[in-house]
């Protein structure tokens, strides 16, 4: 039996977020190893120290979906993208108060 951080028990294809970095992701594969539990995350097919993730429930998990009635304006972020790659970095633009 494979323990998340808060002793909760971890299944194939539950979801989890590694505490460290807040990577979700579900898990694909489960393992022990001289009595240390571990995740395998399908999202970066790393495996995770089981103590290190903790068990998410499903209204934890926000799903951001695109429907047919929402219009993404392609040209205001390419213009927006362009407009960061053209700020220019000047050591003299913050400056302390001392």
């Amino acid at each position: 039996m494979v323990l998340d951080a808060r002793d909760k028990e971890i299944a194939l294809g539950s979801h989890v977020r590694y505490v460290d970095t807040g990577t979700i992701g579900e898990v694909v594969d489960l393992k022990t190893e001289n009595d240390i539990g571990w995740v395998r995350i399908k999202k970066t097919d790393l495996w995770y120290r089981s103590k290190l993730v903790e068990l998410l429930d499903e209204k934890d998990l926000k799903v951001k979906s695109f429907d047919d009635d929402d219009e993404i304006d392609i040209e205001a972020l390419k213009e927006k993208a362009l407009d960061l790659e053209n700020i220019e970095l000047d050591s003299n633009v913050a400056e302390g108060g001392g």
